[in-house]
């Protein structure tokens, strides 16, 4: 046997050297901090790497091309309320009478029920302390409080907020819009402009807990009613003529920009490559607030594409693939069950979405949801595979083949009788199976609802009209 001898000091400066590279090295089993970035009322052509001639968005689009943009990315309801509460616990709301948006006339009692755990609860055995910086609009009770699920929060309750000090909103929601901001772990100063200050919250919390796994979830209230923008900001758009629509793209610029304090934050402390970053909008655009929803027709509180196909990224360096479109359909219900996954727990069967890591990875070829239903006041849908079919009160059922008609404008129920057959049988044997909603939307405004099936809807981008 050949014997190596190493003088004693040499052998030291070894051991020294592996000590030191040891110790530089980072850990590899260290959770990952997740970054949870919600847009409000965005429509899906409004950003550039959804193909916007007219708004940049550099440091949003950045996200999709660092890591994976979801073409076919949903989710659970064309509106605020039940749309945050299928994404924070995972499970379809409707599953748990969560239908429509808490009413107007809100009782103490009215919210997101407390039996149902959310994202933060599971993590924080996990070892996570979470944060809610901006909109929370799931309760206003003492019971249904943000303060009931996350380590800490500076957020307002309701479903909007003015973005200056002495912002006016139309008189109906001007109440709610001026409703104070709250926090447990500061006193809330003024606010400056909403989008700004949220986007230094999200950046002074991830400052102060760089050193332990973080969930931070960070809601902004952008592009959302009321439309108020920053003079500098509007004076970047005036090639867009309509004063609506550049007000809109204003704020989207605006918080385009805080996106980037985010991510800058994360990169000072050498925090983005163990990070997991997810950007998606709670719904589709509205169009009455300058938004686009091209190349789909439909809007916010529709379940045509327009209602609920949204901008869907996520970025997780040197786990996830960088810079590739996943064509599968995948939810917002997928977020907690990837973001437990990842953080070393357990998804448990109640939870209606899958890890979407081993997917976007090839390691599972199969389509995340083969089937996917919808249910919101007077629509019902369900698309399987790439077919879908929504129907609507008073009006023949409508079925659309995605693969070749993604504006759905060709009805194709009566050349397709067989398919549609199958799948309004298979839409009926899900909603019956449903509990009674807890809150119903007014006759108005479901009248108003089944109105903008009827309605023409820009699908291409100001430039190639």
């Amino acid at each position: 046997m050949k014997v190596i001898k190493v003088l004693p000091f040499i052998g030291l400066s070894l051991l020294c050297l592996s000590f030191k590279s040891v110790s530089d090295k980072p850990k590899e089993d260290k959770k990952p901090n997740i970054v949870l970035i919600l847009a409000d009322d965005m429509g899906f052509g409004d950003l550039g790497i959804t193909g916007s001639t007219e708004i940049k968005t550099p440091n949003i689009d950045a996200l999709g091309e660092k890591g994976v943009f979801f073409n076919q990315g949903y989710v659970s309801s064309p509106v605020c309320s039940p749309s945050r509460a299928g994404l924070l616990t995972g499970r379809n709301q409707v599953t748990f009478g969560y239908d429509n948006n808490l009413p107007k006339n809100l009782s103490y009692t009215d919210g997101l029920p407390t039996e149902i755990k959310t994202i933060p609860e599971y993590l924080k055995p996990l070892g996570y302390t979470s944060g809610i910086i901006g909109k929370w609009h799931l309760g206003d009770g003492e019971e249904h409080h943000p303060k009931n699920r996350f380590d800490e929060y500076w957020s307002f309750p309701y479903g909007g907020h003015n973005y200056f000090k002495n912002g006016k909103a139309t008189k109906k929601a001007q109440k709610a819009y001026a409703s104070a901001l709250e926090s447990n772990y500061k006193t809330p100063q003024e606010i400056t402009y909403l989008t700004d200050d949220i986007g230094d919250e999200c950046a002074d919390f991830i400052k102060r807990h760089k050193d332990e796994p973080f969930f931070l979830y960070a809601s902004f209230n952008a592009p959302h009613a009321p439309l108020q923008a920053l003079e500098e900001d509007i004076a970047l758009y005036e090639h867009i003529k309509d004063p609506k629509r550049r007000t809109y793209a204003a704020m989207v610029h605006r918080l385009d920009l805080n996106v980037a304090k985010i991510i800058a934050m994360l990169e000072e402390h050498n925090l983005d490559e163990n990070t997991i970053i997810v950007f998606l909008s709670d719904n589709g655009g509205p169009i009455g607030n300058g938004s686009l929803n091209a190349p789909y027709s439909g809007k916010k509180g529709t379940l045509l594409e327009g209602g609920i196909h949204v901008p869907f990224m996520m970025k997780w360096s040197k786990h996830i693939p960088e810079n590739i479109r996943y064509e599968q359909t995948i939810s917002s219900l997928d977020l907690a069950a990837t973001f437990i996954t990842a953080a070393g727990g357990k998804v448990n069967d109640v939870l209606d979405g899958v890890d979407l890591v081993p997917y976007v990875k090839g390691e599972n070829k199969e389509t995340p949801h083969q089937q996917m239903t919808w249910k919101f006041t007077v629509s019902r849908s369900i698309r399987d595979g790439n077919w879908k079919l929504v129907t609507i009160p008073n009006h023949l059922p409508m079925l659309f083949d995605l693969s070749t008609d993604v504006s759905e404008q060709n009805d194709l129920l009566f050349k397709e009788k067989e398919k549609a057959e199958k799948m309004i049988k298979q839409l009926g044997n899900w909603e019956v199976a449903l509990p009674n909603p807890s809150y119903f939307e007014e006759n108005k405004y479901k009248a108003l609802q089944q109105k903008d099936y009827y309605k023409k809807y820009q699908l291409k981008q100001p430039s190639t009209l």
